[in-house]
């Protein structure tokens, strides 16, 4: 009841009181907005829920238990969400807001989130892991290729590998790349060509398109299928920003359906000049070896051994007169001071010699082979040998030194 008036107004707080009663009777509620500012601290976020098309905002307060609902990463200004909560009047400051019990993304974002889960999954699953990315081929003769029928996408591909490489064929596969039942023919269509040992490569390509016209490139089974063909795959859907989940399966990602045709088949032109500057590389090489050899030839030719052959002979000929005549110059001295030697030692030998004791008048005198020395030794009638310079001779003794001595023959 309103009872008040100009002599009875309500108390400021009354007013507050009667508000938050109003507030709290209206009990939970579902808001659907989109987030335009949207900060976190002490375990709670703080944002602004707005609906845009009005121009109409309500503050909004949301725990750390509701944000861990998303499926997705954190959320972020811009996304639209659909919550459910109560309304909280704040009496001192007059101030109202929505508590957030229960957070959902809507619309587009709820369907982002959940193709990051899935990407989630698979990436712990290993299906994107670099190790299991095949190489593409140098120069595939044949190539698979996967797109709309008459699409842009195909004259892309095609128009642009063909002008690079003239020899590119290609195998040629038309299936939906929209709706629900696309996903199951490009797997199809992926199955045909992976099981024809001709292609060498397949490209899966497709325009762009919004988030919705993509999913069946994020499709799992399409992503398994891919992750376990045996020939590489080439993703080329879209354009630069999309980026379905088979970007990350695919052995290669092209950023468009025309980039797609440049990244599978080499350029002619360019391979054309690479071999013709690596010609022209090898040439010079062999040039410079065979000059370099040349100039080692005609060094080795001016060695004197070369130039002439009998020089090497002629050479050690001299070498060896020169030894002979050394050999002969020592041999010569060692022989003159040999001789010169022997004649000293021979002149020694002969003033030390009987012989020329005996040649100066003495003699050598023996009896029965022993040496006299002495006059007492013989006696007379013994037979002696003396021995000169000229010879030896006998004698017998006809007197002893005592009886000359006697008869006063010696002194």
């Amino acid at each position: 009841m309103n009872d008040s008036s100009p002599a009875q107004p309500w108390p400021v707080s009354r007013v507050s009181a009667l508000v938050r009663g109003y507030v709290e009777r209206l009990g939970a509620v579902w808001v659907e907005g989109q987030v335009v500012q949207f900060n976190q601290r002490a375990g709670m976020a703080y944002g602004v829920l707005r609906d845009v098309a009005e121009n109409v905002s309500i503050d909004i307060s949301v725990p750390a238990a509701a944000l861990a609902q998303l499926p997705g990463p954190q959320l972020r200004p811009g996304a639209r969400v659909v919550v459910n909560g109560r309304f909280e009047f704040w009496i001192k400051q007059g101030r109202l807001s929505f508590r957030v019990r229960e957070l959902r993304l809507a619309g587009e974002g709820q369907l982002l989130a959940e193709l990051e889960a899935r990407k989630r999954r698979l990436a712990a699953e290993g299906l994107f892991a670099a190790d299991r990315k095949r190489p593409l081929p140098f120069a595939p003769e044949l190539i698979g290729l996967i797109c709309g029928r008459d699409s842009k996408a195909e004259h892309d591909v095609v128009e642009v590998a063909c002008r690079r490489w003239p020899a590119a064929r290609f195998a040629i596969r038309n299936t939906p790349v929209q709706g629900p039942a696309a996903a199951a023919q490009v797997m199809a269509a992926l199955a045909e060509l992976d099981a024809d040992p001709a292609v060498e490569v397949i490209v899966i390509a497709r325009g762009g398109g919004s988030v919705e016209d993509l999913l069946p490139f994020s499709d799992e089974a399409l992503i398994r299928a891919v992750a376990a063909a045996t020939t590489p795959v080439v993703s080329a859907i879209g354009h630069e920003p999309d980026s379905p989940i088979l970007d990350l399966a695919a052995d290669f990602r092209a950023a468009t359906p025309t980039d797609a045709g440049k990244r599978i088949v080499p350029d002619l032109a360019d391979e054309t000049a690479l071999a013709s500057d690596a010609v022209r590389r090898l040439r010079q090489a062999v040039s410079a070896r065979v000059a370099q050899d040349q100039d080692s030839l005609a060094a080795f030719r001016s060695r004197p051994a070369l130039r002439d052959p009998a020089w090497i002979v002629t050479n050690r000929a001299q070498e060896v007169a020169a030894l002979r005549a050394d050999a002969r110059r020592g041999i010569i001295q060692k022989l003159t001071a040999a001789e010169a030697g022997l004649r000293v030692s021979a002149g020694r030998l002969a003033a030390l010699s009987p012989q020329g004791t005996l040649e100066r008048g003495y003699a050598l005198v023996t009896k029965a082979g022993a040496l006299v020395t002495d006059p007492a030794q013989v006696a007379a009638g013994d037979r002696l040998r003396l021995r000169v310079a000229g010879g030896a001779f006998g004698a017998e003794v006809a007197q002893t030194a005592q009886a000359a001595q006697a008869v006063g023959l010696e002194p």
